[in-house]
């Protein structure tokens, strides 16, 4: 196709996109010189008259447009079997690509895309015209600021809004629900893919999400579109409602038109202003230039339910598309939010009167009879699944709507009622709205430590709070508040679903402190707080027979403040100091201390010079503290430790003196031998004599005389 004359006018250059039904070329016209686009259907489609009808289709919506938002189409026509349709040519990118790049757009760039995209879309809803196709891939964002909204494949007249066939034509991600469900398309179903797009703009994500096309067409008539603000706090309260209010399930609870919400957008952005949530001045979008004839890669085809798909246009490289703005406050809803909430809750008012009266009449105009005939008893779906609840009432040819409540005991995900209720006679064919649970409501856990157990008590009303109290010693004072659990032990965070069981631990007071009193006096005062004494333990010690040493818990520990004022604990008593054995006989020591508590074992023996052989000459404790039943060690004497005198006769003066010392002993003799030079010394003699048995450290005598 590159380098092809079309129709004789138009040499096309190079490739943009490619899509499902077309391929969009960058053409030069060479009758007026000027680049235009243009696209070729594909020519296996030629022959199939729905895509030749709808791509002439595009031609004809969008040449009854003549605005600067809206992609201007100069010509159509034939060239052998390749139909095309000739285009302003904008050189930049698609919103798609944007969001692709940048994730989520900050609010002003989200108003400013926006305004150029009601302005287009209002003055083709003025023409009569639904676009019935608006997605992030047909929102062009041209090099030189200029935002337009092309591809009129699936326009429409505004009276001719049924669907064709079973094909649901449009994107899944932007669908109507009444789209989906009934296959009817008006203004509002545009306003509604706005809506989304607004949303992908402001959280970064579409709102429904799925394996499968039908699973998200499952949801967008089913479920409702959440603020984006849940997935981007940065959003404001202004835009969250104007994106709820373009999404609203029931189509009379949306924007009659473009022209509608395009109002309101204004007013939100004044009241940001106002507010100082955005700034004043002009924020645009801004795109680099691309490369003129750059071949670009095919982008995602529109997919649709039982149709082909669609196409897509280029993209080109932004700049200057800023993160999302600094997070906002919690404010009250403006007055815009409120306006817009109030127009809703009227508008659905007045259609549940409208319903009544024409259900009244056709109830009066069809007798009794038709009336039987056309109603039953609602099924009872409580408990079910959503799949299961739309399954059945579906079944019984009504329609379903949903709402999300908050319920403590219904499983999140299954029905809680449908209103009307179970039971109730209702005609074939209303909108049956099924209550879904969400779960238990998440209660706020305020400050409720160290205060008074009946305060904490009254705070949390929409808890199951447990009559009895986990009573703890603490330094806080008694009967105040010191943790609140969850059946699991745990404590309670920021929030708590309602309803649920709380336990409360309540301070007792500090631990008694009963040290130095008799044993009876220290069981009633700590039974008298709610602890069990169940074990005695006797303890030797400095203080008299019977008196407390202190209290254990049952691993013998001693108490911390966190202990349980209703546990079990143990009192250390004292039996008196280890009876003194030193003296006696080992046998006698031994069943003195066996009498005691005691289990003596015998140690090593040691040389006394007091204790006789065979006696105790010390006890020592191998554990501390003692307590009866421990064992200490017993030291028996071996007697006094006795040396043999060496015989150092005839050694000099010095050697006698080393010799003596090394054996244990010490030595004296005349202080005039030291004036004598050690060479002509000796000695003669020792007292007591050489071979003697004497104490080790005794005093040995040395005579010495001149040697000759």
């Amino acid at each position: 196709m590159i380098g092809r004359l079309m129709d004789g006018r138009y040499e096309v250059r190079s490739r943009i996109a490619r899509g499902g039904m077309a391929t969009v070329y960058v053409a030069t016209d060479l009758r007026l010189d000027r680049r235009v686009a243009i696209k070729v259907m594909h020519s296996h489609l030629s022959d199939d008259t729905v895509f030749t009808d709808r791509f002439i289709q595009e031609a004809r919506s969008a040449a009854r447009l003549a605005h600067p938002n809206v992609v201007n189409v100069f010509d159509q026509g034939q060239d052998g079997e390749s139909a095309y349709l000739v285009m302003e040519y904008l050189p930049g990118m698609t919103l798609r690509d944007l969001l692709q790049e940048y994730k989520t757009l900050t609010p002003e760039q989200t108003m400013d895309i926006m305004e150029a995209v009601l302005s287009g879309l209002a003055a083709a809803h003025r023409a009569g015209i639904v676009h019935r196709d608006l997605k992030p891939e047909n929102v062009l964002l041209a090099d030189d600021g200029r935002i337009k909204i092309g591809d009129f494949g699936l326009a429409r007249a505004v009276s001719a809004n049924t669907a064709t066939g079973q094909a649901l034509l449009g994107t899944i991600a932007y669908l109507s629900p009444e789209l989906v469900t009934r296959g009817i398309a008006d203004t509002r179903s545009d306003i509604y893919a706005v809506g989304i797009m607004m949303y992908e703009m402001l959280a970064g994500a579409q709102p429904f999400t799925g394996d499968q096309p039908m699973q998200i067409a499952y949801q967008h008539a089913n479920d409702t579109v959440p603020p984006p603000s849940e997935a981007n706090p940065a959003v404001p309260v202004e835009l969250d409602e104007l994106v709820l209010w373009a999404t609203a399930k029931d189509p009379e609870q949306r924007p009659r038109d473009a022209a509608a919400m395009l109002d309101q957008l204004f007013e939100a952005q004044n009241l940001m202003e106002q507010r100082g949530v955005v700034g004043t001045g002009a924020h645009r979008t801004v795109v680099m230039p691309a490369a003129v004839g750059a071949e670009l890669p095919a982008t995602a085809e529109t997919q649709v339910i039982g149709a082909g798909p669609g196409y897509d246009h280029g993209r080109a490289v932004p700049v200057g598309a800023a993160g999302a703005v600094g997070a906002v406050g919690v404010l009250d809803a403006p007055a815009s939010a409120q306006t817009l909430a109030r127009k809703a809750d009227r508008r659905r008012r007045r259609g549940f009167v409208w319903l009544t009266f024409v259900l009244l009449l056709a109830a009066f105009a069809g007798g009794t009879g038709w009336f039987l005939s056309s109603t039953m008893p609602l099924p009872d779906v409580a408990g079910s699944t959503v799949a299961e609840a739309t399954e059945t009432l579906t079944a019984a040819e009504f329609q379903v709507d949903r709402t999300d409540a908050t319920d403590p005991e219904v499983e999140p995900g299954r029905v809680i009622r449908t209103e009307p209720a179970a039971g109730d006679t209702v005609i074939r064919g209303s909108s049956i709205e099924i209550v879904v649970s969400t779960g238990p409501k998440l209660i706020p856990i305020g400050d409720y430590k160290e205060k008074p157990e009946d305060e904490v008590r009254a705070a949390f009303a929409d808890f199951r709070v447990a009559e009895q109290n986990v009573q703890q010693f603490s330094d806080v004072e008694r009967g105040r508040v010191l943790l609140a659990l969850d059946p699991d032990g745990e404590e309670l965070g920021a929030t708590y679903p309602e309803r649920r069981p709380v336990q409360l631990v309540v301070s007792a007071g500090p631990i008694p402190e009963v040290a130095g009193q008799d044993y009876d006096s220290a069981v009633d005062d700590l039974e008298e707080l709610g602890l069990t004494v169940k074990q005695r333990i006797e303890q030797f010690g400095d203080l008299d027979e019977g008196l407390v040493f202190g209290v254990l818990d049952m691993a013998g520990k001693e108490l911390t403040t966190a202990f349980p004022a209703e546990g079990a604990v143990q009192l250390v008593v004292s039996v008196g100091s280890i009876p003194d054995v030193v003296g006696q006989d080992y046998d006698d020591a031994a069943g003195d201390l066996k009498e005691a508590g005691l289990t003596a074992e015998r140690g090593d023996d040691a040389f006394s010079d007091t204790v006789p052989a065979g006696s105790v000459t010390k006890v020592e404790p191998t554990t501390d503290p003692v307590r009866v039943g421990d064992a200490v060690t017993v030291t028996v004497s071996k007697g006094p430790d006795l040396v043999e005198v060496p015989s150092v006769v005839g050694l000099t003066r010095d050697e006698a003196k080393t010799a003596i010392a090394n054996a244990g002993f010490r030595y004296t003799y005349s202080p005039f031998w030291d004036a004598v030079p050690n060479e002509i010394t000796g000695v003669a003699a020792t007292t007591p004599e050489a071979g003697t048995m004497q104490r080790r450290g005794s005093t040995i005598s040395l005579g010495i005389t001149a040697s000759g």
